[in-house]
């Protein structure tokens, strides 16, 4: 196996990104747009064309398991999903999950260049190792797209598909705002629980949702703190713990996603904190989210639905492989990675904010979550009020 050092060392030094065009010129480009992707994936079927012309293999480099469930249940089956209904066959991707290491990512980054990876997706642990990936597989020839992180100090003409995790934040600070209301929480005392430093997500979702809080910590509400973030429940549990054991004016917390939040309300119920008081936010969209939700706990998630942000993936990742450069209809927004100082060209799907109001019309219409396994135990009755079935 070639390490990632010696690959950096022994290939090409091309930048050039993806194939070269020449060889698909006589295609016809479909001009896919962000806004176009369906759940029923329909869209895909237009890139065949172009798919039958690509060359080389398309890997996928995924995080882990635990710190979002999402990585196993969603983003992998519908990556699949998205890459066969455009007509690739299974040889013509890999979709790999790291497990929580970044050396087995290195590892499984290697075989997929030395297989001949024309396009590596990575959605990397750390932007540190995820940049030593795709310098050596851009050293090595092939396109890079960041996978819903951006690799801040990644090769410089990568691609970046996500959704406007700005807005992310955004909506999750106006769900606090909106619940904190409808809770009758007099006066807010409000913990902000951050995501992960070293994901350039969670410093996203901050400035969204500090942004909308700002002018109420200006006009009445009370910040208890901001302590040092996680993606880790466990971490995210205890911490919480000694803030509110420090601090028990505590009366809301944003929480920047479901399982954190699902660990602060394991919290909660233990200090016997009844439904409905305590405001608590999240996103993902994730079954135990939706399920507090319903029951009181939560006051709602951004669903992001990833079945967008998969068929954005792939569709970017075939225009790729085929040496095409793809529409600015697909590729419809830049971020900017600060450690580069440079904007990314990037693909932007829109999020949603889910209550119990709009569930049924969201992500069980989708089909993100089925209502049987959204309803079982005690959360049928919630779910019979909010009209799922």
């Amino acid at each position: 196996m070639v390490s990632i050092g010696m690959v950096l060392s022994g290939c090409s030094s091309s930048t050039s990104g993806a194939p070269s065009a020449s060889a698909s010129a006589s295609v016809a480009v479909p001009q896919i747009d962000a806004a176009s992707f369906t759940a029923d994936f329909s869209v895909m079927k237009q890139l065949t064309d172009l798919a039958k012309k690509g060359k080389g293999l398309i890997g996928v480099l995924l995080p882990d398991t635990t710190t979002s469930t999402r990585y196993v249940q969603y983003d992998a089956p519908y990556l699949k999903q998205a890459f066969e209904a455009a007509g690739l066959a299974s040889t013509d991707f890999k979709i790999d999950n790291a497990n929580g290491s970044a050396a087995t990512m290195q590892t499984q980054a290697e075989a997929d260049i030395n297989a001949g990876a024309s396009v590596l997706l990575v959605d990397p642990l750390d932007a540190g190792s995820g940049a030593a990936i795709e310098a050596a597989a851009r050293a090595a020839g092939a396109a890079v797209i960041d996978y819903d992180r951006l690799t801040t100090g990644g090769p410089a003409d990568r691609y970046y598909v996500s959704f406007d995790n700005v807005k992310v934040g955004q909506l999750i600070g106006q769900g606090e705002v909106q619940c904190v209301a409808d809770w009758n929480v007099a006066t807010p005392h409000v913990l902000i629980m951050d995501g992960d430093p070293s994901d350039n997500n969670a410093t996203l979702f901050a400035q969204g949702y500090n942004g909308v809080l700002a002018p109420k910590f200006s006009s009445g509400w009370v910040k208890v703190g901001e302590p040092a973030g996680t993606w880790t429940p466990s971490i995210a549990a205890t911490t919480f713990q000694q803030q509110y054991t420090a601090h028990p004016d505590i009366n809301a917390v944003v929480t920047p996603n479901d399982d954190n939040a699902n660990a602060v309300i394991a919290v909660l119920k233990s200090n016997n904190i009844p439904a409905k008081t305590f405001p608590t936010t999240g996103q993902d969209a994730s079954l135990p989210g939706l399920q507090n939700i319903l029951t009181g706990y939560q006051c709602g998630t951004v669903y992001k639905p990833i079945y967008l942000e998969a068929q954005a993936a792939a569709a970017l990742a075939i225009y790729l492989r085929a040496g095409v450069t793809p529409p600015s209809s697909l590729a419809n927004a830049t971020t900017m990675d600060t450690k580069l100082n440079k904007s990314i060209t990037s693909v932007y799907t829109t999020p949603v904010w889910v209550t119990s109001a709009n569930m049924a019309a969201t992500v069980v219409k989708d089909g993100a979550v089925t209502a049987a396994k959204l309803c079982a135990g005690n959360v049928a009755a919630a779910c019979t009020a909010a009209g799922i079935s």
